[in-house]
């Protein structure tokens, strides 16, 4: 901070002459927009050839499942909208889907964002607007009406902007330990915002390690052995992916904390399989890894994927940190509340990789199951959730000061999200016409 708090505020208020908020509202196509397919198609150049097909087919679905496997579409697409120039630590990739429960360290049950491939210092209004479009594009998905779709994008932009307001007039450490607590939020949306409440309320968001393990392994003469289940999860049929787990595993552990280290020394690698992850994500390389502690009851499940350059880099500048899996880990706990503690990096050759425990309590809530109420309850706490991250990464006085009381802005961004998730309409027609 380089002024006193009312500084700081009036300088984001004077910021409006240069960007005014309703500027936000503003979407067209420029001229020397590249062709969408043409961008997927060069990420495609860097993943495993077989796994292709498959992102192709799952980003063709629908415009939604475009959407979330098109990052490196809108973030040249958002490279031409207004920015106050106001830098956080931006998620690259913060649609509706990359939000979710998991456990903290301690346990706990709590809501954060949980996708960081893409992370990298940046505007704020990046990350809102592609949470704001994806909730638009989701809606339409689901068959809501236009107006259901606006108001879902102008409800977050209200809930960052009041969430912001309020993180603006606490003290660095309240805002560093704010924590959003799961239980209540997550029983009130699946009690009341689903289509269809599930049988299994009571355990859906109680899912630990064990469960984890007994889905992807069996015990095979006292040794845990994952379970094949092709093509999401298939070991490669060579010494390759052993190989690089057991020589990655070293160098990750000295990214570890010295008491995570010191008890991941206590485990011995016992197999790897190939995981096929996510939308955009498919055909990267990621595998799930078991270690085993005192015997076959004693696992630890670990996923290293690996990392690129994030999608925003083209249109910012190049990431502080060489290792492209140390880029996603610092950026994941800037932002996180509660990060992982076996949160690590490591690199293989020419390839980075991150570490993460795998499927470590998570729910499994899918915003595209919920109706229009449910659907209001969670975009709002995804934005809650963002302005968090942001505030703990940026001038946060100042965004608040831009932002302001009225609702100029959260208007703005309604517009913007309706736009976009017309031209993502476009975009998925284009993509499934010749991929």
């Amino acid at each position: 901070m380089t002024g006193t708090p009312r500084e700081e505020y009036e300088t984001g208020k004077l910021l409006r002459r240069a960007v005014p908020r309703s500027s936000h509202a503003a979407w067209s196509p420029p001229g020397n927009r590249r062709n969408p397919v043409l961008t997927v198609l060069a990420q495609d150049e860097r993943r495993l050839p077989d796994l292709v097909p498959l992102r192709h087919r799952r980003m063709a679905a629908s415009p939604f499942a475009f959407l979330c496997g098109a990052a490196a579409v809108m973030a040249g697409d958002l490279a031409s909208t207004p920015s106050t120039g106001l830098g956080v630590q931006a998620c690259g990739d913060a649609h509706v889907m990359n939000f979710g429960f998991y456990a903290s360290p301690g346990r706990s049950l709590v809501f954060d964002l949980n996708d960081f491939d893409e992370t990298l210092p940046g505007p704020w209004e990046w990350d809102l607007k592609r949470l704001a479009a994806s909730l638009a594009v989701a809606a339409r998905d689901q068959g809501f009406g236009d107006e259901d779709a606006r108001d879902l994008a102008r409800r977050a932009a209200a809930a960052y902007r009041l969430r912001m307001r309020e993180l603006a007039a606490m003290p660095d450490l309240a805002v560093f330990s704010t924590v959003t607590r799961g239980d209540e939020v997550i029983e009130q949306i699946m009690k009341r915002g689903l289509r269809d409440r599930p049988k299994n309320l009571d355990q859906t968001h109680r899912r630990d390690r064990l469960p984890a393990v007994g889905t992807l392994t069996a015990t095979v003469d006292g040794r845990l052995r994952i379970v094949e289940d092709p093509p999401l999860l298939v070991r490669d049929g060579t010494e390759s992916t052993e190989d690089l787990v057991k020589h990655s595993l070293a160098e990750y552990s000295r990214s570890l904390r010295e008491d995570v280290a010191e008890l991941l020394s206590r485990y011995r690698f016992v197999d790897a399989a190939r995981k096929v992850v996510g939308v955009g994500g498919v055909g990267t390389r990621c595998y799930v890894v078991v270690l085993q502690g005192r015997d076959a009851h004693d696992p630890l499940v670990l996923q290293i994927k690996e990392a690129t350059r994030s999608v925003l880099e083209p249109h910012l500048y190049s990431s502080a940190y060489r290792n492209q899996g140390r880029r996603v880990v610092v950026g994941q706990r800037l932002l996180q509340s509660a990060s992982d503690v076996f949160l690590g990096w490591s690199a293989d050759g020419p390839g980075n990789y991150y570490w993460r425990r795998l499927r470590d309590l998570k729910s499994d809530i899918d915003p595209t199951t919920m109706n229009p109420y449910g659907l209001t309850l969670y975009a709002e706490l995804c934005a809650r959730t963002l302005a968090v991250g942001h505030a703990n990464t940026g001038r946060r006085m100042r965004i608040a000061g831009y932002l302001g009381t009225s609702t100029v802005f959260d208007e703005a961004i309604a517009e913007f999200a309706m736009a976009y998730a017309d031209q993502t309409g476009r975009d998925h027609k284009i993509f499934t016409t010749v991929s």
